[in-house]
């Protein structure tokens, strides 16, 4: 029988949801680093089907406006996906009548400032592995060129000895502002 708190309250926003604690043994920034190069690379080159490989089954991917956000659920994001949503996007994405991205942007990122920034407990009673990394993304289209930047936040789970994405949080620097489309993957 479920009770009216389980209705009514929210579950914990996914940023804070639980303590950081020490980084899980096994971890090598360099390792790390290559992945989140890879998920850049896949991004930037419209591999959706590689990108989309890259998610576990519980992911969450939240892009939110307004600073850090609020929480996901009570307001307004320019994306929070969990892993059906970002599946569908992709096949969306995949038909060539998503005419944001007709013809898709060329695309070219950078990736800097990668710090493992501890463990955080999953679903599953396993640590994730928290990084935060800064990011610049150049967005080249026929109306010109559009520079984006901010932060990201991932959590990395190794799943059969592979590295898989769980979460990953954009924030935007200046998401306080109108953001012109966004539709390519950030």
């Amino acid at each position: 029988m479920v009770t009216v708190n389980a209705l009514t309250e929210l579950p914990p926003r996914p940023d804070t949801a639980g303590e950081l604690v020490d980084i899980p043994h096994g971890w090598e920034v360099r390792d790390v680093e290559q992945f989140l190069y890879k998920e850049a690379r896949l991004a930037d080159e419209n591999d959706y089907d590689g990108w989309e490989a890259l998610w576990t089954d519980d992911a969450i991917y939240w892009v939110p406006v307004d600073g850090e956000g609020d929480h996901p659920r009570t307001t307004v994001s320019i994306i929070f996906d969990n892993r059906s949503r970002i599946s569908t996007r992709m096949k969306q994405v995949k038909t060539g009548k998503r005419y944001a991205q007709a013809p898709p942007s060329n695309l070219r990122r950078i990736i800097g400032n990668v710090e493992l920034l501890g463990g955080r407990a999953n679903a599953a009673g396993e640590i994730d592995l928290e990084i935060g990394a800064n990011f610049m993304v150049l967005e080249s289209r026929d109306r010109g060129n559009t520079l984006w930047g901010g932060r990201t936040t991932y959590r990395l789970r190794r799943i059969d000895g592979q590295i898989r994405l769980a979460y990953k949080k954009v924030v935007l620097v200046d998401n306080e502002q109108a953001v012109p489309t966004l539709g390519f993957l950030i």
